[in-house]
């Protein structure tokens, strides 16, 4: 009887270590040109993946209005093991600024961080609607166009992107227009 108790705790423990090396698994996926961009909306958060095959930064953004103005975007890199998540806000066509520079909040939160074999992976949460001016709401039914891109194999966010590339998406059903 012992014996049976101490393999329920340690197969109990080996779970609950184990548990967070696994990464959630995603409702849908968009792919495009070494990029994916992963994610679940649950209730009111948006989860995310998004990986590339760059040794730099990468980033998803949301709803812009031209190029990159006015779009939410998510920006993070991982150097010496350490990931680095950002909540940006397109305010130029082409430029795009910390939310906490502009007078904003940051609502994103990483999640995880890995690099391996040339690939760079974020996983983070983002609110759907955070009330932040420099954050579009999120709506899970209907269009949201996706910004993708990632920078050269250097842990700054300050590269211009070596991809870039538009997907438009519906949120709740992963359809692709």
């Amino acid at each position: 009887m012992l014996h049976k108790k101490l393999m329920t705790a340690l197969l109990a423990s080996f779970f609950l270590v184990a548990a967070p090396l696994y990464a959630d698994a995603y409702d849908h996926e968009v792919t495009a040109r070494g990029m994916s961009f992963s994610w679940t909306v649950d209730g009111d958060t948006l989860k995310g993946k998004m990986s590339a095959k760059t040794g730099g930064w990468v980033a998803v953004g949301f709803n812009p209005s031209n190029k990159m103005k006015d779009a939410n975007i998510v920006i993070g890199y991982v150097k010496d093991g350490t990931g680095t998540v950002a909540d940006h806000f397109g305010d130029k066509a082409t430029g795009h600024s910390d939310d906490t520079d502009l007078g904003g909040t940051n609502d994103v939160t990483l999640v995880s961080a890995s690099e391996e074999d040339g690939m760079t992976t974020i996983e983070f949460t983002l609110p759907m609607a955070s009330g932040d001016a420099y954050d579009s709401a999120l709506t899970a039914d209907g269009d949201t166009v996706l910004l993708l891109a990632y920078g050269p194999d250097r842990d700054s966010f300050r590269p211009r992107h070596s991809y870039r590339g538009t997907k438009t998406v519906n949120l709740a059903t992963g359809a692709e227009k």
